[in-house]
C-alpha cells in the first residue's frame, strides 16, 4: 500500500460573533483540508488552521506548502513511514507548523482506519471523555455576563475568560461572573501575555475570593523570566500557551521553573507526534498540561480530543474553537454533552463525508 493521491480543500470558516483577545481581534477563520488516498482506497484526514502570529502562516503558504513539499514528498510512499516524514518536512521548513500538524494528523487517521480503531485508543485509550471549557473573549461587561449566562444554560461549567487589556476591568468582571454563576463555575483566565510581572501579581492577589483555577499566559511570549517571577510570586497554577510552540520550549521552561502548566495546541507545536513528546517532558516534570485549539474546524478540534483522551496527564481541555462557526462541515466527528467532549466511536476521527 502506497500513498496514491493527495487532495486538499480551503475552508473559508464564518464566525456567529467573531471575538477579541489582547493582541487581536477575529472576525472568520482559513482552514485547509488536506486528504491523502491510498492505493487500497483508504483515506486520512487533516486539518490545517494558520495563524500569521501563532504559526506564521496564511492558508496561501499551506497550500503552497502542500503542492511544493507534501505532493512530491509523499506521493507513492509508504504512509505508516510518519516520524521520518514529519522530520524530512520540518527540516525542510520548520516554521510551517500547522502545514506539519495537517499531514502528521492525516496519516494518524490513516493508521488508525487501517487497524480499525479511533484514534484515540490507537494512541492509547486512557478515558473516553474529558470536560472542556468554554471561552468568552474581550467584550463589555453586560456582554460578558450575557454570554456566561447562555453557556451556562447550555450545560458548560468551565469558562475561560480572556483579559489583558485592562487588570481593573478583568478583576470586576471575574466578581461579576462568580457572583452571577456562584460556586459551581470553574473560573479560568488567560491574560494571553498583556500584563507585566506587576499586572500580574495584582490579578491574582485582588481575585483571591473569586477562586480562579488557572492563570494562562500572562506575560510576553520570549520573556522567560517575567513568567517565572509571577510562578514564583502567586498562588495559583501559571499556564503557558504562546510560550510552548516546541520541545525545546517545554523543556527551557521546566528546567527553569518558568511554568506551572502547559498548553499543547496541535497546530502551534506541528503535529500529533510533537504533541506527544512535548507531553512526555511536562509529564517527567511533573507539570500538569491542558490541550488547547486555534481557530480550527472540528476535524481540528478531533485530532485535539483523541490526543487528549489517550494520555494520563491531560487533565484540562480547551476545545472550543469550532463552536463560533456557522460552516463547519465536519461538525459531527464528536458530541458535546454538558460541556463534556466525546468522540462518536468511528474508526479514525470519525466518520467524513465530504
Amino acid at each position: 500500500m502506497t500513498i496514491d493521491k493527495i487532495e486538499f480543500i480551503r475552508l473559508d470558516l464564518k464566525m456567529k460573533s467573531g471575538y477579541t483577545i489582547a493582541y487581536e481581534s477575529i472576525d472568520h477563520a482559513d482552514n485547509v483540508i488536506l486528504k491523502i488516498t491510498t492505493t487500497d482506497g483508504l483515506t486520512g484526514w487533516g486539518c490545517a488552521a494558520p495563524d500569521e502570529t501563532i504559526t506564521h502562516e496564511s492558508a496561501e503558504d499551506v497550500i503552497a506548502n502542500i503542492e511544493h513539499l507534501i505532493i512530491p514528498q509523499l506521493k507513492g510512499q509508504d504512509p505508516f513511514q510518519m516520524v521520518r516524514f514529519h522530520e524530512e518536512l520540518k527540516a525542510k521548513n520548520p516554521l510551517m507548523r500547522s502545514t506539519l500538524a495537517m499531514v502528521n494528523m492525516a496519516l494518524y487517521d490513516l493508521m488508525a482506519r487501517r487497524a480499525r480503531l479511533p484514534l484515540y485508543q490507537l494512541l492509547g485509550g486512557y478515558r473516553k471523555k474529558i470536560q472542556t471549557s468554554i471561552t468568552i473573549g474581550i467584550e463589555t461587561m453586560d456582554e460578558t455576563l450575557r454570554l456566561a449566562r447562555e453557556f451556562w444554560q447550555e450545560g458548560f461549567r468551565i469558562l475561560k475568560l480572556k483579559g489583558g487589556l485592562n487588570v481593573e476591568e478583568d478583576i470586576e468582571k471575574v466578581f461579576r461572573l462568580r457572583e452571577r454563576l456562584g460556586p459551581e463555575l470553574t473560573l479560568r483566565f488567560d491574560a494571553n501575555q498583556g500584563y507585566s510581572i506587576a499586572q500580574s501579581v495584582q490579578f491574582v492577589e485582588q481575585t483571591k475570593e473569586a477562586k480562579i483555577e488557572i492563570l494562562e499566559q500572562p506575560t510576553p511570549y520570549g520573556e522567560d523570566e517575567a513568567m517565572r517571577k509571577v510562578v514564583n510570586s502567586v498562588e495559583i497554577p501559571v499556564m503557558a500557551d504562546e510560550s510552548i510552540r516546541s520541545l525545546n520550549d517545554v523543556f527551557r521552561l521546566s528546567k527553569n521553573d518558568s511554568s506551572d502548566m502547559i498548553n499543547i495546541k496541535i497546530m502551534k507545536v506541528g503535529g500529533l507526534t510533537e504533541a506527544q513528546h512535548i507531553n512526555s517532558v511536562a509529564k517527567a516534570a511533573g507539570m500538569e498540561v491542558m490541550v488547547g485549539c486555534l481557530d480550527e474546524c472540528a476535524l481540528g478540534i478531533a485530532a485535539g480530543l483523541h490526543f487528549a483522551l489517550s494520555r494520563p496527564n491531560v487533565e484540562y481541555a480547551d476545545l472550543d474553537g469550532h463552536l463560533d462557526f456557522t460552516n463547519d462541515p465536519f461538525a459531527s466527528l464528536f458530541t458535546i454533552q454538558d460541556g463534556w467532549i466525546a468522540p462518536t466511536e468511528e474508526i479514525g476521527l470519525g466518520k467524513i463525508n465530504l
